[in-house]
C-alpha cells in the first residue's frame, strides 16, 4: 500500500551550514516524486532524513498520519537505491537481492519466491547466478532496484541512481525506472540534478536551493510557469529580457523580469496579436531536427530553437521573429 510522505518544518544544520531550512513538502501516495537542484541544495540531506540516516534538528516526517521521525532506519521499511549500486561483489545476483530478506529472518521458501518476483519486475531473471562484475552498469542498477523492492518497502528512495551510466543507457533506464516504480505501486522519492531526467520521468518535482523548496508542481507546471528566475534558469534553457527588447510599452512590466523559452520564439510569418521583434543572427548550431540560433536583439543575446529548420540563415542577417503573448513569462525582478 503506497504511503503519503509529509515533511513538516524540517531543519538540519551542519556546522555553519543550514542544509534544510524549514522544509515543508507533501509527496502524494503512489507518486514518483523528484527532488531537483544543484549540488549542495539539500536534496540528498532531505532524502537521507527520510531514510533515517540523518536526524533533523527539528520538524517531523510522517508516513500517512504516523510520525516516523524517531524510528531507526531499519524500522522505517524504506528501500534505498544508491548511485554506486552498493552490490556485494562476491555474491550472485540472487544472493544480493536476498540479503535484506535473510537479515529479516524470512523463510527460505518465501525468499526464493520474492527474489524471483523482484528479478522478474526488473527483467533480470536470466542473470540470477551472475556476479556483479559480470554485469553492465545498467544491469547492476536493475539488481540494486530489485534488492530495494524485494523487502516490500513502504516507499522507495533513489539517490542519483543513473549518474554512473553513459548518456544512452541513462536515457533508456529513465523509462525503465518509471515502469518499475509504477508496477510496484510505490511512493518513490528520487534525487537528481539532471533536469531532463526529472522532466521526463517525474509525476511531480520540487526544485531546491540553499535548503529551501523554491517551487513544487508537475513537470509541465514547473517548466511552463516558473515562479522565480532561479527555477526558470535551472529547468531548461531560457532568455531573460526586458520589455524594451519585445517592443512592449508597459510601465508596470518594466519593473518585472520577462522570461521566454527558446523554443517559444518563432521565425515564420507572425499572426495577429503577438509580440514581434527583430534580431541579428550571430551564430547557428545545426542539429538536424533543430537549429540553435543566437540572435542579438537590441543588444541582448537571445537563444532561439528552430524546430525542423528548412532554410539556411546567413550570419549577420536581420530576422523578424515573434512570440505568443501567453509564452512570455513574467517574473519578479531578483
Amino acid at each position: 500500500m503506497a504511503v503519503k510522505i509529509t515533511f513538516q518544518d524540517i531543519v538540519k544544520t551542519f556546522g555553519e551550514t543550514r542544509a534544510l531550512d524549514h522544509v515543508n513538502l507533501t509527496v502524494p501516495a503512489g507518486d514518483l516524486f523528484f527532488l531537483l537542484g544543484p549540488s549542495g541544495c539539500g536534496k540528498t540531506t532531505l532524502l537521507r532524513s527520510l531514510a533515517g540516516f540523518v536526524t533533523p534538528d527539528s520538524g517531523k516526517i510522517l508516513f500517512d498520519n504516523e510520525d516516523i521521525s524517531a524510528l531507526p532506519p531499519h524500522e522505517r521499511d524504506t528501500g534505498m537505491v544508491f548511485q554506486s549500486y552498493a552490490l556485494w561483489p562476491h555474491l550472485t545476483v540472487a544472493q544480493n537481492v536476498a540479503f535484506g530478506l535473510e537479515m529479516r529472518k524470512v523463510s527460505k521458501a518465501e525468499i526464493r519466491a520474492r527474489v524471483a518476483e523482484a528479478l522478474e519486475i526488473v527483467k533480470m531473471s536470466h542473470r540470477v547466478d551472475h556476479k556483479p562484475g559480470q554485469l553492465s552498469g545498467g544491469q547492476q542498477q536493475r539488481v540494486a532496484l530489485a534488492r530495494a523492492l524485494v523487502i516490500k518497502p513502504r516507499c522507495l528512495l533513489l539517490d542519483e541512481p543513473l549518474s554512473n551510466l553513459d548518456a544512452k543507457l541513462r536515457a533508456d533506464m529513465r523509462s525503465e525506472i518509471r515502469r518499475i516504480c509504477k508496477e510496484a505501486g510505490l511512493t518513490s522519492l528520487y534525487v537528481t540534478h539532471d533536469q531532463k531526467e526529472a522532466l521526463s520521468v517525474a509525476d511531480r518535482i520540487a526544485v531546491m536551493r540553499d535548503g529551501k523548496i523554491m517551487q513544487e508542481g508537475t513537470p509541465l507546471e514547473v517548466y511552463r510557469t516558473p515562479t522565480s528566475m532561479f527555477t526558470a534558469n535551472f529547468i531548461g534553457e531560457t532568455n531573460f529580457v526586458g520589455n524594451e527588447e519585445l517592443g512592449i510599452r508597459n510601465e508596470e512590466l518594466g519593473k518585472k523580469q520577462l522570461c521566454i523559452r527558446p523554443e517559444a520564439i518563432r521565425l515564420d510569418e507572425p499572426p495577429q496579436g503577438v509580440h514581434i521583434f527583430d534580431g541579428i543572427l550571430k551564430e547557428t548550431v545545426y542539429l538536424g531536427e533543430m537549429a540553435q540560433h543566437q540572435f542579438d536583439v537590441s543588444g541582448v543575446m537571445m537563444k532561439v530553437f528552430e524546430l525542423n529548420p528548412k532554410r539556411i540563415i546567413e550570419r549577420g542577417a536581420m530576422v523578424r521573429m515573434w512570440v505568443a503573448r501567453e509564452d512570455v513569462i513574467v517574473l519578479p525582478n531578483e
